[in-house]
């Protein structure tokens, strides 16, 4: 079975994929970025027909919504308000990056808990969203135990948004949620591309400690930070040497991947590009 899911940044660009195993230990081959706008990009979004046809995103992801919930949603469970589903799309939209209250999502959006669970389901489905589960190997920490909501594709997410151009990006404020699921997308993919289930979580404890990324490769974890920031702050680096001190290795592989154009070495955390991971 092959799931074929919007295109990654790679696949555009013709770049050798880093693998999962090598996040936070390697970099990249050099590449060539000159033409790429992280803002355009997330705009944009993976969908092989936006960039096969070089078609207009937001008619075309306005035009794929509408024959979504026409078509497939009708085919996979039997949805009978269109309108009322379109809202908690949207709703959904505007969750991106935070734990999910299903309870809250039904009651925003005029439903029943069954029925935004069933919805959720359908959404899940058919590759719009991704649920990322918490890690749960505690380090004597009680956990949160909700997942945390994405979309896999992030022109869809910015359509559902309401965001009309790609330099509205740039002060919106859902842009960091944005940049998340991007990069969480692209990880997403790339475990398919190797022929393996996504191995990925988050991690945060009671007392609000997080990382935003666990890659978990069986016998190691590898923390992995998100920023959309063109620039990197010292405090970027709290939550991953907060979780290396309380694992017990300090010196581990731990990645920052952010919105700015240079890749390096910082608080011996490989930090990286946007588009060099």
């Amino acid at each position: 079975m092959l799931h074929l899911l919007p295109f990654s940044l790679s696949e555009l660009r013709e770049w050798e994929d880093l693998s999962l195993e090598d996040i936070g230990r390697e970099f990249a081959p050099d590449r060539d970025s000159s033409s790429l706008d992280l803002n355009r990009s997330l705009f944009t979004g993976f969908y092989p027909r936006i960039h096969d046809r070089d078609l207009s995103p937001s008619d075309w992801l306005r035009n794929y919504a509408r024959t979504y919930l026409e078509r497939d949603v009708r085919e996979i469970t039997n949805v009978g308000d269109l309108e009322a589903f379109q809202r908690f799309m949207g709703l959904c939209a505007g969750r991106t990056g935070q734990l999910l209250n299903l309870s809250g999502l039904a009651a925003d959006c005029g439903v029943s808990h069954s029925t935004a669970r069933r919805w959720l389901s359908v959404l899940e489905a058919s590759f719009i969203i991704m649920r990322l589960q918490p890690h749960f190997e505690n380090f004597s920490k009680r956990l949160v135990k909700s997942p945390k909501l994405y979309f896999l594709d992030t022109g869809l997410l910015c359509y559902l948004l309401r965001i009309r151009k790609a330099e509205d990006l740039a002060v919106h404020a859902s842009r960091g949620a944005i940049f998340e699921s991007f990069v969480v997308s692209e990880l997403f993919k790339r475990a398919f591309h190797q022929g393996r289930d996504p191995d990925l979580y988050f991690w945060r404890d009671s007392a609000g400690h997080e990382v935003d990324l666990v890659i978990d490769e069986g016998v190691r974890l590898v923390p992995v930070e998100i920023k959309s920031g063109k620039t990197v702050a010292g405090d970027f680096f709290k939550g991953l040497n907060f979780w290396r001190k309380l694992s017990g290795n300090e010196n581990g592989p731990a990645a920052l991947i952010y919105g700015g154009d240079r890749s390096y070495v910082r608080q011996k955390v490989k930090v990286y590009a946007w588009y060099d991971f």
